[in-house]
């Protein structure tokens, strides 16, 4: 699912604490000679606020059911996210479909300025000073996807280092 990124690190879920946010249900009808026939969507984000983060979706003719698939769903999609002090090592652009999502580094007691699906993630992630402006589509699936795409292009400054060939202290100083 993260191949098209070098630097995406997958998680196996055992020994982690994870905790399920709910994105979204959708209630989806389909009509039959007999009638409508309902089912549900659920999209969910997991994480151990430490870094590790995953989302998943799940479809069933009940919530409860949609949302404990959405869940193992994301459970199998986790990956590592590189972290600076409760925030993002650098600003990133995100989009997916049609929603574009930015994050951008904040101070210290800040907090997470976002909306919807965006803090979602976010909060899983275990970000706590980040700003973010959600643009474009504001479909709860495609942002979601922008924000895991903004979210896997980040690179801490050793990784950089190391992909630069030179010591950490030249990447700050040049």
């Amino acid at each position: 699912m993260f191949q098209k990124y070098k630097n995406a690190e997958t998680v196996k879920p055992g020994g982690l604490e994870l905790k399920d946010r709910l994105v979204g249900v959708q209630r989806v009808t389909k009509v039959t000679k007999g009638g409508r026939a309902f089912g549900f969507s659920a999209i969910v984000v997991v994480g151990d606020e430490n870094g590790v983060v995953g989302h998943g979706l799940g479809k069933s003719k009940e919530v409860a059911t949609a949302i404990a698939k959405a869940i193992e769903d994301a459970k199998k999609n986790l990956i590592r996210i590189p972290l600076n002090k409760g925030t993002l090592p650098h600003e990133q652009k995100g989009k997916f479909g049609g929603a574009r999502v930015y994050i951008q580094p904040a101070s210290h007691g800040t907090g997470v300025i976002a909306g919807g699906a965006v803090r979602a993630v976010l909060e899983a992630v275990g970000v706590q000073d980040v700003l973010s402006k959600s643009q474009g589509s504001s479909n709860p699936h495609n942002v979601v996807k922008a924000t895991f795409d903004a979210l896997l292009q980040l690179r801490d400054a050793k990784t950089v280092a190391t992909q630069r060939g030179v010591s950490l202290e030249k990447v700050f100083k040049g």
